[in-house]
């Protein structure tokens, strides 16, 4: 880590709030639990913990590594169903397959993204590509779901490609923090990924001692989660570390700081900043579906059961009937 990155940051276009922003005051600081995901790979849940309404539009995030596999180790999920929401999948260090019955799909590694609108249903499979099954190898990475409005739920899926050499790369001031805005808008920059929730998704780098402090939509929440390093948040600059969770409040602009010493193996802070406008709809929510009632929750898995959201391709030699 990280994935994409320059020689001299300084040569990028520069981002930094004004100075009659306002600055968004920490209102929460969680630590995420561990877990395990699919076949077993371990994870952590960025989100557990925190009150929906300062989540909305998102619905959880989960660090997935970092692990360095042993020969054979390496591990994905099954064939699953989705529906009534987006995943976003970002790939640090790594390989990762992704198939679904809608025919998208592709292989992703060392900062690309894996853009799936579930919409009306589908079914799709993630796994690490054969041979580094055989190798092992290190594997990083993060899944982030984002719910779609009662009006796209039903929507056709689709998948977006992401490469990591797309990414718009921006820079604060002093060029103490290298950001990749991935999705969304930054101060007028615009990253690849098409949303249709509008949210804004960043993954920052900021060397020892450095500050970020940027301009945020004020229609939008705000949110960090450190991947790695130590640090503070806000102006009173209170202490995260790997794997917490800042809850922003209202305001125009938000900072985060390195601290001036870093753990051996993490020479900076590695930070994620999410921000996204708020539908502020009923959510029905349980497994692999998000809805906005219980009702059509069940009608997603009776969907689902009936085969209504696609097939698994025969390629893989398997059946239906095999989930």
């Amino acid at each position: 880590m990280p994935a994409v990155t320059v020689e001299n940051p300084l040569t990028l276009p520069r981002v930094a709030a004004s100075t009659e922003a306002v600055a968004r005051p920490v209102l929460a600081v969680t630590t995420a639990p561990s877990g395990f995901e699919g076949e077993g790979f371990p994870v952590r849940r960025a989100f557990a913990g925190i009150n929906y309404r300062h989540l909305d539009p998102f619905i959880m995030m989960d660090q997935m590594g970092e692990v360095e596999y042993a020969p054979g180790e390496p591990k994905g999920t099954p064939w699953h169903p989705h529906r009534g929401f987006e995943t976003v999948t970002y790939i640090i260090d790594g390989v990762f397959d992704h198939q679904d019955s809608n025919g998208g799909g592709g292989t992703i590694t060392n900062g690309d993204t894996q853009w799936m609108t579930a919409g009306s249903g589908l079914l799709h499979i993630e796994a690490p590509p054969e041979a580094l099954v055989v190798s092992g190898g290190l594997f990083h990475g993060l899944q982030l779901w984002v719910n779609l409005p009662a009006k796209d739920k039903m929507m056709a899926p689709r998948y977006q490609d992401i490469r990591g050499g797309s990414v718009q790369l921006l820079s604060t001031p002093d060029g103490g923090a290298l950001l990749r805005v991935i999705a969304g808008e930054l101060d007028g920059h615009q990253g690849p990924g098409i949303t249709h929730t509008p949210i804004t998704m960043i993954h920052a780098t900021v060397t020892p001692g450095a500050e970020l402090t940027l301009p945020w939509r004020e229609d939008f929440n705000a949110l960090a989660y450190v991947m790695a390093g130590r640090g503070s948040v806000g102006t009173d600059r209170r202490p995260v570390h790997t794997g917490q969770t800042t809850v922003f409040g209202a305001g125009s602009s938000l900072t985060v700081r390195a601290d001036e010493k870093q753990d051996a193996n993490t020479p900076d802070l590695e930070v994620v900043i999410l921000g996204g406008q708020p539908i502020r709809e009923p959510m029905a929510h349980y497994g692999p579906f998000v809805m906005n009632t219980r009702e059509e929750l069940q009608q997603a898995f009776d969907d689902f059961q009936k085969g209504r959201l696609g097939t698994i391709p025969a390629v893989h030699g398997m059946t239906e009937g095999g989930l």
